[in-house]
Order: C-alpha cells, then structure tokens, then sequence
C-alpha cells in the first residue's frame, strides 16, 4: 500500500492462518519501495482539486498498478520466494481523493474514495490474484470507508487482560481501541487528524525539497511551540466531530498548509515545525481523552508509523499521555512500518475467506460487508455452487 504521504509503497510479504477469529500471522519480509520525486508530485497534485486532470489520473492509475507489481515483484526476490508460490495480494492503493460527507448528487446520497493502482495490472503483470478496492463497498453500505484497519487491530492485538490503543501515525493519525476482553462490535476506531503530511509538506518548503521529513524530530528539536499558532489549528472543527469519522488530504493538505505557511516570517522555521508537531501530539491526545478514556480505561498505547520514528514527537506524546503506558508496536513482534500493509494482506485473507472486513461502529456502515474486488491471477480458478 501507499499511504497519505505518498511517498512510496509499503510491502510486506504475509504467512496467514485461518482467518476470522482464528487468523495467525507470521510477517515473512517487508520492503519500501520510493517513488521517484515526479511521481510523488503527479500524485499530490492529481489529489487537489485546483490542479488536478482527469487524463493524468486517468493514467496514473495504471502506472501507480505497475508500481504496486513491480513491489511485489521486487519483494518476491528479497525474500526468496517464487511470484507462482504466492497465493494472493491485497493492495490497498493510492488514496486520490476521499469524500466522507454524505453528499446528495443527481438525487443520490453519496459518499465517495478513490483509489488508484490498477489491480488487474497487479495481476497480468505478476500472475498473482490481487484483491483491491477495499473501500467501495463499506460506502456502498452506508460507511465512510474508513478506517479499515480494526478489524485486523481486534483480531491481531485484542487482549483478554489489558485495554488497548492502537495508534498509527502515518500522514493521518488514526487509532483503535480494543478493551480488554471486548468484542469485535465494541472496538471503536476513527481519524484523529494529522499524522506526518502537514509536518512533511513544511519541511519540504522551508529546505526547498531537500528534506522530505523531520528526520529524527531535529528541527523541531530546535524550535519552540507558538500557543498562539496551536490555538488556531486545535480549533480546527474535524478535531470535535464524534466518530465514526475520517478524514485525508481534503482536510489537512495543500489548503492547510498554505495558511500555516503564512506565520513564516512571525515566528522561525524551527518554531512552525515544533508547532506542527505539538499539534499532532496534542490532536492524538485530545482525541483519546475525548473519545476514549472518557468512557473506557486504555493501560497501554501501541504506536506504528513513521511518527513512531520521530523521537521529539514521541517525547511530546509520552508527556501529554504519561498516565498510559506508550510502546512501540514492535515490542508485541511487528515491525512498526508494516502494520498497514499487513493489514490489507489480513483484509485480503478474510476477503476470500467469505468474510466480512469492515466493522460498522468504526465506518458508519449498516452492516458487515466482505471487502474489496478481485483480478484473477494466471491460471486462477473459480466455481460457483
């Protein structure tokens, strides 16, 4: 997968057993694959509005599928392992645009997500069956789509004894709260906010492209928060909405950094990338006391992402939430930067299992869907009973 950063695609190669409650997963090899700096940019400005063409998106669908094949490809032969061994692929894809809100259009109430990669590119180029478009069909049963994740979260993470967090800080943060002991329909999940993607888009204004991150939280490190500048983005409306919800680059892109960029000049670089930063942390955590411990304990927090990367941020959040116990997803055995992209392997698995991936509190859907659409591989076989 690639997520909101658009900075290259995620791949992990995934043992899966069983499926549902029974499913066990055993990551076999993970790999990042970058994409070259035009692509990035033809991506981002195919997801603004301003700047978008329909024949560049039109395109970039197939070329963002041979992508996606080529990674697999290319992980194939880090692990070892022949493509015809493979038994299926999930790709999530490259979220362009994603419209939550319950819109009415020529007399139907839509909403609406599109995801580019090609999937039947996917397949004819690796032989391999791949399962893709995830979201479609929550939104056709009522859901936003998102988040997709807390089924796999509850599935691979609940724990009998402790309540949990899962916090994935990736351009979008977002979590899932499992408590101890719960059932899947008590999981409840959504979008905080922003992840890294305001954070990466001031960094590469203020370096002029030559960093795309705040590699190891330095700059912020050398920075000062400004409460003023906080105040205004804390007030942001999405922060208050009540799940389910999501939210994407529609929100927190090109337009939001636009206005923060106007503070360059009134306060330094260094302090508009520590405020950035502190709003992540403090929209994380306004929204687990908000939303979470108002209602339910949470003992530990278990982050992945590339914010789980950046030590200034991961300071600021162990202080603002020193009442839970906050770790690395990698002390339960999962490579942090892997989680997603096992987890559309997880939704992948259940797909072709029969059954369902979505979870109906976390996306606003009527009821259990099974996810996604399938592009036979080489030589794949099909019967209907």
């Amino acid at each position: 997968m690639s997520g909101t950063s658009a900075d290259g695609i995620d791949a992990a190669l995934v043992q899966i057993t069983g499926s549902g409650a029974e499913t066990r997963v055993d990551l076999m090899e993970f790999d990042f694959v970058p994409f070259p700096s035009d692509l990035r940019d033809t991506i981002l400005r195919s997801s603004e509005i301003s700047t978008a063409r329909v024949d560049e998106i039109c395109r970039l669908d197939v070329i963002l599928g041979e992508w996606f094949a080529k990674a697999a490809l290319v992980l194939c032969v880090k692990a070892g392992e022949k493509p015809e061994m493979i038994d299926f692929i999930g790709s999530h894809g490259q979220t362009i645009h994603h419209l939550p809100e319950l819109t009415t259009v020529h007399e139907f109430s839509t909403r609406s997500s599109l995801q580019l990669g090609d999937p039947s590119v996917i397949a004819e180029r690796t032989g391999i069956t791949t399962i893709s478009d995830f979201r479609a069909r929550d939104l056709a049963a009522g859901g936003q789509g998102a988040p997709l994740v807390p089924i796999v979260d509850y599935l691979l993470y609940a724990s009998a004894e402790l309540s949990r967090v899962l916090l994935n800080i990736g351009g979008i943060a977002n979590l899932t709260h499992v408590p101890a002991g719960c059932a899947l329909e008590e999981d409840i999940a959504f979008d905080t906010g922003p992840g890294n993607m305001l954070l990466d888009a001031l960094v590469m204004e203020i370096t002029n492209g030559a960093l795309s991150f705040d590699r190891d939280g330095e700059i912020a490190s050398r920075g000062t928060e400004s409460a003023e500048l906080l105040n205004i983005l804390m007030a942001n409306p999405y922060l208050t909405l009540e799940p389910p919800k999501s939210t994407g680059r529609e929100m927190f892109g090109h337009k939001a950094i636009s206005e923060i960029l106007t503070w360059r000049g009134k306060i330094s670089d260094e302090d508009l990338v520590a405020t950035l930063t502190s709003f992540t942390v403090e929209s994380i955590a306004d929204a687990i006391d908000r939303h979470v411990t108002s209602r339910e304990t949470a003992e530990e927090i278990l982050v992945s992402g590339g914010g789980a990367k950046n030590p200034s941020l991961m300071r600021l959040l162990e202080t603002r939430l020193k009442k839970h116990r906050i770790r690395d997803l990698e002390a339960l055995g999962m490579l942090s930067e892997a989680k997603e992209a096992v987890a559309f392997a997880v939704l992948a698995n259940e797909t072709v299992s029969g059954k369902p991936g979505n979870v109906p509190g976390a996306t606003g859907a009527t009821h259990p869907v099974v996810l996604g659409v399938i592009a036979p591989g080489a030589g794949a076989r099909f019967s209907v009973d």
